[in-house]
Formats: C-alpha cells, sequence, structure tokens
C-alpha cells in the first residue's frame, strides 16, 4: 500500500512531465495514514486470521471490501486534514494497484503457505488419548498451516490411541531423533505422562534448542481454545495469563466508555431505520426493545436490551427456550437484524451503564446458566468477566443454541479469560466487522 502510493503518483503524473522528484515529493504523510487505515481494515473483515476456509473468490471479494472501506476512511481523514489529501486519480489508480498486487502476493502465498518448510516441524511426546485430540480437533488443512506432525511417540505402558502408522522409534535416543530429523518442537501429552516419561531426555531437547510445549499450550496457541476436556486444573493454576488489577479493569472501562459511545452516536441513523422497518411490519403500537434476563459478572443479573427480533409472544409459555435455526419466531426484519448483529445496538447502552463489556463472554440467560454450569466444566469461571458485546467465542464459533455449542463455545471463552487484553480487545473488534459484513455464525 506504501508503495503504490509513491507508484500511483508517477503513474498519474510523470508522464505529464514533471521530473520524479516532484511526483513523489510529501507523500510520506499520506502514504503512511492509507497503509495503517487499509491494514485495520483488512484485519476487520478477516484477513489476517490464521485460519481462514475460504477460496482464492472468497479473499478476494474481502480485499475489496477492505479496500472500500479504507477509501472511505481515507477520505474522511484527508477531508478533516486537507493538507495531507491526494488528487482523486491518485486514489483511483493507488487503490486499483493495491487490489490487483495484494491480491496476487497472497494467491501466492496461498500455494506456498503449505509447503513443509514453512511448517513448524512437531514431534508429539505420547500416543494416548490426549495425543489423539490433535487429530481429532486439528484435521483440517486450515488447522494446519503453522505446523506439521513429524509422529507421535509411543511411550511405555500406553494404550495407542493414533494411527499407527504415524508412530516413530525413538528407543536409542531422543535429541538424536529430534536432530536428525529436523524437530523444531516436542508436544507432551500432559495427562499422558507419568512414571514412563524421560524427562531427562526432554530437558535435553530443551537445552539443546528444541521447543517443548504441554498439549494444553498447544492447543491455546494453534486453536485459539483452552480444552477444558483434558484440562488439568495444576496447569490452571501456574500458566501465564488470568490477570485481573485495579489499573486494567480501569483501562478497559474507559475502552469501553469510548467505543459504545462513538458507536452508539455513529450508529443513531440506522437505529432510527430499524425502529421505522419494525413498526411497519407489526405496526406502529408493536414494542421495540426487548429487555432480557441475563447473567453477568460474578452471576449478577441485569436486563439485557435488543431490537426485537421475534414476535411478542415467543416464549407466551413462560419457559425459556433456545432459538434455533429456522425459528419461526423470527420476524422478517428480526431476521435480517439477527443476520447481521444488529438487533444487539441497544447493548451499547449496557456497556456505557457498566453492566457489561464492549468485549467479553456473551451473556448468557440465568435459566441456562445454573443447567449449563452443572454440566460443562468451569462454565463459572466466565462470569469472573463482565459480558461483552462482542467477543473471542463470536468470531470462532456460530451462534449457539444447544448443549454441544455451549461447550465448544466455552473453550473460547475460557481463552480471552485467560488472555484478555486491551490489544486483544482491540483485535476482536476490529474482526467483528467481519461478522457485520458477511453475516457470519448469525441465527
Amino acid at each position: 500500500m506504501f508503495a503504490s502510493v509513491y507508484s500511483g503518483s508517477i503513474i498519474r503524473f510523470y508522464a505529464g512531465g514533471l521530473e520524479f522528484t516532484k511526483a513523489v515529493e510529501g507523500l510520506f504523510d499520506s502514504a503512511l495514514i492509507i497503509t495503517l487505515l487499509t491494514a485495520a481494515t483488512m484485519l476487520s473483515t478477516g484477513l489476517y486470521v490464521g485460519h481462514l476456509r475460504e477460496g482464492m473468490a472468497g479473499v478476494l471479494i474481502r480485499v475489496a471490501i477492505s479496500l472500500a472501506m479504507s477509501s472511505a476512511a481515507v477520505g474522511l481523514v484527508f477531508y478533516m486534514l486537507p493538507e495531507l489529501s491526494l488528487w482523486r486519480g491518485v486514489l483511483a489508480i493507488v487503490y486499483i494497484q493495491a487490489f490487483f498486487v495484494i491480491g496476487t502476493i497472497r494467491a501466492v502465498f496461498f500455494e506456498l503457505v503449505d509447503i513443509s518448510t514453512f511448517k513448524s516441524r512437531i514431534l508429539v511426546y505420547g500416543a494416548g488419548p490426549d495425543a489423539s485430540y490433535i487429530d481429532k480437533k486439528l484435521r483440517r488443512k486450515a488447522d494446519r498451516r503453522g505446523f506439521e506432525i513429524v509422529g507421535y511417540v509411543l511411550l511405555a505402558h500406553q494404550k495407542c490411541e493414533v494411527d499407527q502408522e504415524k508412530l516413530v522409534n525413538v528407543a536409542s535416543n531422543l535429541r538424536e531423533y529430534v536432530t536428525e530429523n529436523r524437530i523444531n518442537e516436542i508436544v507432551v501429552a500432559s495427562s499422558d505422562v507419568k512414571s514412563e516419561v524421560n524427562i531427562h531426555e526432554l530437558v535435553d531437547c530443551k537445552l539443546n534448542g528444541v521447543s517443548v510445549l504441554d498439549l494444553l499450550s498447544f492447543f491455546e496457541r494453534e486453536a485459539g481454545q483452552i480444552r477444558i476436556d483434558i484440562l488439568d486444573p495444576a496447569w490452571l493454576v501456574t500458566s501465564h495469563g488470568f490477570r485481573q488489577s485495579t489499573f486494567q479493569n480501569f483501562l478497559k472501562r474507559v475502552f469501553d466508555l469510548l467505543v459504545s459511545t462513538v458507536m452508539l452516536i455513529a450508529s443513531l441513523p440506522i437505529q432510527l431505520i430499524i425502529i421505522a422497518a419494525i413498526w411497519i411490519e407489526d405496526g406502529l403500537g408493536a414494542p421495540i426493545i426487548y429487555r432480557q434476563m441475563r447473567a453477568g459478572a460474578n452471576g449478577k443479573s441485569f436486563n439485557v436490551y435488543k431490537y426485537r427480533s421475534m414476535a411478542s409472544d415467543a416464549e407466551k409459555s413462560g419457559k425459556a427456550v433456545w432459538a434455533s435455526e429456522g425459528d419461526s419466531r423470527i420476524t422478517k426484519i428480526g431476521a435480517f437484524l439477527r443476520k447481521y448483529r444488529l438487533d444487539e445496538l441497544p447493548q451499547t447502552v449496557n456497556v456505557i451503564k457498566g453492566e457489561m463489556s464492549f468485549v467479553g463472554p456473551r451473556p448468557e440467560r440465568p435459566e441456562f446458566v445454573q443447567e449449563l454450569a452443572t454440566q460443562i466444566p468451569y462454565y463459572n469461571e466466565r462470569h469472573v468477566l463482565k459480558p461483552g458485546l462482542t467477543g473471542w467465542a463470536q468470531l470462532n464459533y456460530p451462534y449457539g443454541s444447544s448443549l454441544e455449542d455451549a461447550y465448544q463455545k466455552q473453550l473460547y471463552d475460557m481463552y480471552y479469560v485467560k488472555n484478555h487484553s486491551l490489544f486483544l480487545d482491540c483485535l476482536i473488534i476490529l474482526q467483528t466487522v467481519e461478522v457485520v459484513l458477511f453475516g457470519k455464525g448469525a441465527r
């Protein structure tokens, strides 16, 4: 993008007889702003997600949308700072160039990214039930873009749970095998390792530059999950993360107030259209805002605000019911609002009131919380933070409407609880734009 600003200026003006230096002088600040805004919009449309499961056509659509968003943002900045503005002809050339160059680079990258040279070579120390989770849970090609499993080491007195063809023999010396096979990292299947582990061999490998990682940390890094199904409480206590401090909470609160206020003001025209649409469909007397009790931080309940997307008597039986795919209770306008998460815009008020954060685990209904807490390990731990308008689980897993969905989302919620930070919040907010633009995961 930075180079495109310079080349675009040269193409536009140099042909007219201007000297090369005249064509490119004073472009640095403008090029920097265009580059940063484009990187932000590409992040917000999911183009920097490591596990993007789309073909090249889908990627090019995202690139085009990113550049369109960037050009709009650049136009706004240049309007406010006219001393930085560029000719419209130059900007047109810049973005046309960028589309073809970025598209070409990504096409080439997709051809190269799966070559083993670019992957971390991993040896799994263990071949029991826990080790088998790697093949079960990270089986897609997109899941393994960053690593290659060289093989599994079957430990003494251990029942093999992986494909026999994937077993490797390191009976002689583990470090020699690691060196000969160019192993970059050893993943230890934690609950598989008991008295049969030769800890000295692992220490020897680590002291000689080979990374040694436990299975839970491996899943945390590669999948953005905390695997509660194989979680060792000792790991939960001793691993890094789960940071809580007065200063951090203060920063998060200031961030919440700033982002929610800006969003509330910026979305007012859209919200007026939503209100009009609901009245057109259901009549002027129809309720607009739907209030529903949800569990907040430390289990304290509060009323969450949403634009009504279901019929007024959706729960006339008085019993809480999960929304399902193709739910007949959802109105026509409601289906559109839910698809693009527009029904949740009033929750900016909940954030301003301090009942929610902008980013966090989604608030669940107290009736469901009681049930889920008895069946999902560590479910109540998600309530140590305020619930969020958007969250890590919403980016990585579709809308949940069952116990299994709640279980899968808990894997991501635990990751957020463990690793939450202002930086991660910013990344989640930017990537939430992808959810809104593409209706990802909505129901």
